[in-house]
């Protein structure tokens, strides 16, 4: 018994087809989810920071004035986080800011 292996071309007329059912139903139940949602919005009253709350601000650390310089180049390094290139793994007192 002999089976049939689509070629390529085939396989890529079959995706072609596949991706235009799948745009189609999306577009399909993207629209009814809308409809759905509007008609909840509408009967409860719902507002816009109902359904989308606010995010919590975020506490803010203040900046850190830099502790080392690469005389070098002059860029600067706070301390915190990872060390960059020029000073790793390097005694940082000749990189401190006077």
């Amino acid at each position: 018994m002999k089976t049939h292996t689509a070629s390529y071309k085939e396989l890529l007329a079959q995706r072609a087809a596949l991706e235009q059912q799948i745009a189609t139903a999306r577009e399909a139940e993207v629209t009814e989810a809308i409809h759905q949602i509007r008609t909840l919005v509408e009967s409860f009253g719902l507002t816009h920071e109902d359904v989308f709350p606010p995010a919590k601000k975020r506490r803010t650390t203040g900046l850190v004035a830099p502790r080392y310089q690469d005389p070098a180049t002059g860029h600067t390094w706070t301390g915190r986080g990872k060390p960059p290139v020029w000073i790793k793994d390097k005694d940082r007192t000749q990189f401190e800011i006077q």
